[in-house]
């Protein structure tokens, strides 16, 4: 669970930063420091240098060569924690303060230069810092003589030393306070996410229409909310919807299945002769055969939602079935006085049988709205991209703009006045069906009704 948490994963950046940044302020801190350190000790190095040279340059004779421990002695009264010495070419050292601990390279006269460069070392307990220098004096043949000069810097190896435990330490604070401050505000920070985790926990098929206050949450995840928002609001749409499909189920079901319950019920009252049972029978096997159609049409929108129809692939010739399925209903538009035109025509690879079927449900449902003396006319357009585009419209009443969007769904009719027709054909299937066969073919096919023509369009892609 852990492995997985936001909040430690919050805590672990603030610490990593936190950490990066204590390190890198306290290597620079303590650099800075022993920086600052080491420019006070070349200034006071550089002084006691530049006073020993002074002395050194004052020598103008072999007397004053001799009187130069007792001037350099007299020179650096007042200088605690100073260490001189000055060496002769040959090696001889002329002049030493007490306790003086030059390393030997320091005060070996081959080595010594002008760069007047420090160079840190430590003895017996105690640190030093110093360098060596070349300093000539007054006397012709006399080569330059050396001059070492150090400083005792144990009271900055102890304050650097004491400086860095306690920066370590403060860094060690500001990590630990950087955790907990971390896991404070990433609790803080999440308080919005557990209450969407907390608004979802309470969801139900009950509470659907709940949804989350989008101006209580932060910007950062307002995308969310909304996001939660409209699944919640396409789930209380499919619930509605399966609600919806349920009970006009229930409902379709139960008519026939009412009926033949009825008229065996009344067949069974008294003794019937054989012409009156074989009206019962015709009776019955009408509903039997409308239970059929449904069931199988049901189970047709099933797999094709599933994507379990096959398909047989072939050259169609829109034409000639639009034609034909226009001579199956040519009967009917006469007694209803409706004309039926086609236009166009094209060819597309498809099942043939699957698009007939879609077409005659648009066509069958073009039939059943359209005003008597109306017309139905159906267009078949090329399209650019090598598809197809058949519409099929007809004259009558307009669909109400709020029911556009459910006119495919199973079972759905617009109102009353929508109702299959005295026939009895038709079980609010023929919509989906259509749409079913459409999309299996990667097809759309969508709606529209205004200015009392309603247009069903078919578009369907190239193969």
């Amino acid at each position: 669970m852990w492995r997985n948490s936001i909040t430690l994963r919050l805590v672990l950046f603030f610490v990593l930063t936190s950490t990066l940044i204590q390190f890198a302020l306290s290597a620079v801190m303590g650099y800075r420091v022993a920086a600052h350190f080491r420019e006070l000790d070349s200034l006071s190095l550089a002084h006691t240098a530049e006073l020993a040279q002074q002395t050194v340059s004052a020598v103008r004779d072999k007397a004053g060569l001799d009187e130069l421990p007792r001037r350099l002695g007299a020179a650096l009264i007042g200088h605690p924690g100073v260490s001189v010495a000055v060496i002769a070419p040959d090696g001889d050292i002329l002049f030493s303060t007490p306790e003086s601990a030059f390393p030997r390279d320091l005060i070996d006269a081959r080595r010594a230069t002008e760069s007047m460069k420090a160079v840190d070392w430590a003895r017996a307990g105690r640190y030093f810092r110093g360098y060596s220098t070349q300093a000539s004096t007054g006397i012709a043949d006399l080569p330059p003589l050396t001059v070492a000069v150090a400083l005792d810097i144990g009271e900055h190896a102890h304050f650097m030393s004491t400086f860095r435990q306690m920066l370590w330490y403060s860094a060690a604070a500001s990590i630990l306070l950087a955790g907990f401050l971390g896991w404070v505000v990433a609790r803080r920070g999440l308080a919005p996410v557990r209450a969407i985790a907390g608004a979802a926990k309470g969801i139900s098929a009950k509470r659907l229409g709940d949804r989350l206050l989008l101006d209580e949450v932060p910007t950062e995840l307002q995308d969310l909310a909304s996001s939660f928002n409209d699944m919640l609001a396409r789930l209380d749409d499919s619930f509605q919807r399966l609600s919806e499909y349920s009970a006009d189920l229930a409902h379709e079901l139960r008519t026939p299945i009412s009926s033949l319950t009825t008229q065996t019920q009344v067949a069974l009252t008294r003794a019937r002769t054989a012409d009156e049972y074989r009206e019962i029978l015709y009776s019955n096997l009408e509903e039997y055969e409308r239970l059929t159609r449904m069931t199988s049409d049901m189970l047709f929108i099933a797999k094709a939602d599933n994507r379990l129809i096959a398909q047989r692939r072939e050259q169609v010739s829109l034409g000639a079935e639009i034609d034909d399925l226009i001579d199956f209903y040519h009967a009917l538009a006469e007694d209803k006085g409706v004309s039926i035109a086609r236009t166009g025509d094209d060819r597309i690879s498809g099942d043939r049988l699957m698009l007939r079927r879609a077409i005659s449900n648009l066509l069958s449902n073009a039939m059943r709205h359209v005003t008597d003396g109306g017309r139905i006319v159906i267009s078949v357009d090329p399209e650019n991209s090598g598809g197809a585009r058949i519409a099929v419209e007809n004259t009558g009443k307009d669909i109400p703009p709020e029911h556009l969007p459910r006119l495919f769904d199973r079972f759905h009719r617009v109102d009353s006045s929508r109702l299959r027709n005295g026939g009895g054909a038709g079980a609010g299937l023929g919509l989906a069906i259509a749409k079913s066969i459409v999309a299996a073919h990667g097809g759309e096919l969508t709606v529209s009704s205004a200015n009392g023509l309603t247009k069903f369009i078919i578009t369907l892609p190239p193969a």
